[in-house]
């Protein structure tokens, strides 16, 4: 089931999406004690992601974990890890245990073993777990016509390793690890956080298309195991 929830600015979005999170946040935490929260990287949620680290909340009970990253050591700009820590683990929100997908392997194939326990340690279903999408349909670090998509469209695991194809977007980060399909679906509430025009073109062709391997993010929309709930501001 998709839920569209469309606004005139980023403002009005964000501040609409932050009291969203922050209920899913308080509900699973008043029911179970414990929350799991699953994080793209990315600039578009970073104010969803500020304000979310000054909300007073049981932080010490939250568990926030990576959708993907790219096979970078955490020093590296391009790490979606460091961009959590600065974005959200500060202020209330510091007191949260981290669980990030990067460790010492040398490939992410390599690592993929040892990603996988850690996650499968993670508490589930996931409470809360937001996704981005790209211009290219692909979503978390399932990119079209990439290797090791196929495996990560059908795998039962959690994770898989990932090679984007060769791009100008990527520069020379095409190793990556992601959370598969399956992954995603682990979730109890699922949040699709786009803007701009062209990604709400790419959005109406996406739910019109079931093609995964040239639109990933079809996978998403097309199952019914999880509602989505789509936000959108130009």
């Amino acid at each position: 089931m998709i839920r569209e929830h469309f606004f005139h600015s980023r403002h009005e979005m964000f501040t609409v999406l932050t009291v969203h999170c922050q209920r899913i946040l308080e509900s699973a935490l008043k029911i179970k004690g414990d929350v799991s929260l699953l994080l793209s990287g990315g600039s578009t949620p970073r104010p969803l992601y500020e304000a979310l680290s000054v909300i007073d909340l049981d932080w010490g009970s939250v568990t926030a974990a990576l959708v993907d990253e790219r096979w970078v050591e955490e020093d590296d700009p391009a790490s979606n890890a460091a961009f959590i820590k600065q974005s959200l683990l500060k202020n209330c929100a510091a007191q949260a245990t981290f669980i990030g997908m990067k460790n010492d392997a040398v490939t992410a194939k390599d690592g993929l073993e040892h990603c996988e326990q850690a996650y499968q340690k993670i508490s589930q279903p996931f409470d809360l777990t937001i996704l981005g999408m790209g211009a290219d349909g692909h979503t978390a670090s399932l990119f079209p016509k990439s290797h090791g998509l196929e495996y990560a469209l059908k795998s039962k695991k959690l994770c898989a390793d990932i090679k984007a194809q060769p791009s100008d977007v990527f520069g020379g980060n095409l190793e990556r690890m992601s959370l598969t399909l399956h992954g995603l679906l682990q979730s109890t509430s699922i949040i699709l956080l786009i803007t701009g025009d062209e990604k709400m073109d790419v959005y109406r062709r996406a739910l019109n298309n079931s093609d995964y391997i040239n639109t990933p993010v079809s996978a998403v929309f097309w199952q019914s195991e999880v509602p989505v709930d789509v936000y959108w501001s130009p």
